[in-house]
């Protein structure tokens, strides 16, 4: 195919029809759906694998399902819509803290629409679509999730047609570099999946610069010696551009937030550790923690439920929308991010557009996303992160008025369409 010149793309949307009853989506939902949104509306071929295997679907269809899961999450609703947003709202507000039986607020969907998105998800299981050897000749594989990488059956096909070109986005190789921190069968698997995307991929897709250095090693060393590699800076949704207003309830209530999945990697025992030492006293600012239950964290749920000054000043939302995030994030006194690794960190740059300040974890990919915007401190000082949030919590407080200071100047821009763009020439050039 000659340069520059565009090639058919198969989009892989196994891993996206999987998320029809989520009630709202992590980091790696949002790239794959922006992509698929991306590269299915124009014209990419999607394929699914089904109980016959990887099979070529319908376009409408895919677009069709990308819609509903959408609408699943509320991605486009008020923030006055959202009944997590609103039970969060009230417990911020209440003076005399949260009630243990209130400290978890998860949204329940409508029975019309999760009724509907069961439908799509087990009409994808039954997909009767051509089989995958049967993609257009000089084709892009791409996945975006590495869904599946790590099953030889599901890449047969990519091996018997050496003319089609596999790309993967690599989000992390956390689970290799750090296997204490997920469940055993994930650190088995994602080796696995990324030896395979070493031996077959034509190119990988990253984030950030920090990652695509550590693949580049990951896959010299399993034998891949020069692997070309796009470093694709990642998105937030447009939501977080937008002017907004913070909760008015809330005008009087110091309150911070921490976004991720609940599981060790993300370190919310040190922010439970700490919210403990500021309950002593009184009044504490409260943490809202947003996000789903991941694994391997039986102490941090346990710590949440048992221990009184947790269940008065920490709340626990789940299923919250990306608009009542948005507010939320409008009156926060900062984001928490005390990861001990990422491969990007979505939140970070979704705080960073819409003008929250951040505390974080100094980790390499954090400078690379934010600049010296963030407020850095060590994963591990505890006592660090208390002054830090106790700094913040004052009304008039200097460090924070700093970190916004450095904000402003650092002139943080969410390039939604670069991101697309810097992909697609990268494809023209496999």
């Amino acid at each position: 195919m000659p340069l520059n010149v565009a090639p058919p793309v198969v989009y892989d949307v196994t891993r996206l029809v999987t998320r029809a009853l989520n009630p709202s989506p992590n980091g790696i939902d949002r790239v794959d759906f922006a992509l698929a949104r991306h590269f299915i509306g124009e014209g990419a071929t999607p394929l699914v694998c089904t109980a016959l295997g990887p099979r070529l679907a319908d376009t409408d269809k895919a677009l069709n399902t990308i819609e509903g899961i959408e609408a699943f999450w509320r991605e486009a609703a008020d923030a006055a819509d959202d009944p997590v947003y609103g039970s969060v709202v009230t417990a911020l507000a209440e003076q005399g803290g949260a009630r243990a039986d209130r400290i978890r607020h998860d949204r329940t969907p409508g029975f019309e629409l999760a009724l509907q998105n069961w439908r799509a998800l087990r009409d994808w299981a039954c997909e009767l679509g051509r089989p995958a050897r049967e993609a257009p000749s000089g084709a892009v594989y791409f996945n975006a999730t590495q869904f599946l990488l790590d099953r030889p059956w599901y890449v047969r096909w990519l091996e018997a047609r050496p003319d089609v070109k596999p790309v993967a986005f690599v989000h992390d190789l956390l689970p290799v570099d750090n296997p204490a921190f997920f469940r055993p069968r994930e650190a088995m698997l994602h080796p696995r999946r990324n030896r395979n995307i070493a031996r077959l991929a034509a190119g990988v897709v990253v984030g950030s610069r920090a990652v695509a250095t550590r693949f580049e090693s990951f896959a010299a060393e399993n034998g891949r010696h020069s692997i070309p590699t796009c470093v694709a800076r990642l998105p937030v949704s447009p939501v977080f551009e937008t002017a907004c207003q913070p909760p008015e309830a809330l005008s009087d209530a110091p309150y911070f937030i921490a976004c991720g999945t609940i599981e060790p990697r993300k370190n919310h025992l040190l922010l439970l550790n700490v919210w403990r030492e500021l309950a002593k006293r009184s009044p504490a600012p409260k943490l809202v923690i947003v996000g789903k239950r991941g694994w391997l964290n039986e102490n941090v749920v346990d710590a949440m439920a048992r221990c009184p000054s947790l269940r008065a000043n920490v709340i626990e939302a789940g299923g919250l929308s990306t608009p009542g995030l948005r507010r939320l994030m409008a009156g926060a006194r900062a984001l928490l991010m005390p990861s001990f690794g990422e491969g990007f960190g979505l939140p970070l740059a979704e705080a960073l557009v819409a003008g929250a300040p951040v505390i974080a974890s100094d980790l390499e990919v954090f400078r690379e996303v934010g600049g010296n915007a963030p407020d850095f401190l060590y994963p591990l000082d505890g006592l660090g992160w208390l002054q830090a949030i106790r700094d913040y919590t004052a009304p008039d407080s200097r460090r924070r008025a700093a970190t916004l200071a450095r904000m402003a100047q650092a002139k943080i821009v969410n390039d939604r369409q670069g991101f697309f763009d810097t992909i697609d020439r990268f494809l023209t050039t496999l």
